[in-house]
């Protein structure tokens, strides 16, 4: 059944059954593979810490194109579950594979620090 949803103002058509995942649609018959599918069992670090680290890099402004950022994020979940409170050099050392083309480092390790801080207190 031909199925149109618009995306950025633009009309799209999908020949699908009704019952089809919109994920699906977006990146299997659309192409549009910037959507990306999360498991839903916050198995990534989605939970209380991941939502701590989305909360800091707002509050510490970190990011400017976003290219990097779901890395960077990823890698800061990993880094807190494994060291709750990280220095300057652990996090350093943590982050040091991911390259941020805007130079925000100092800006991601302060926004680390802050989400490692407020980690399960609600902040």
């Amino acid at each position: 059944m031909a199925t149109t949803i618009k995306i950025k103002r633009v009309d799209r058509t999908a020949d699908v059954d009704d019952d089809t995942p919109l994920l699906w649609v977006l990146r299997g018959v659309l192409g549009m593979t910037g959507t990306k599918f999360g498991c839903g069992m916050a198995l990534c670090g989605a939970s209380p810490t991941g939502a701590a680290i989305q909360k800091a890099w707002i509050d510490e402004e970190v990011v400017r194109c976003g290219y990097c950022q779901s890395r960077q994020i990823m890698s800061a979940a990993a880094l807190i579950a494994d060291n709750p409170h990280p220095t300057d050099a652990d996090i350093d050392d943590a982050m040091s594979g991911n390259i941020c083309h805007c130079g925000t480092y100092v800006r991601i390790r302060e926004a680390i620090k802050h989400a490692a801080q407020s980690n399960g207190q609600g902040d």
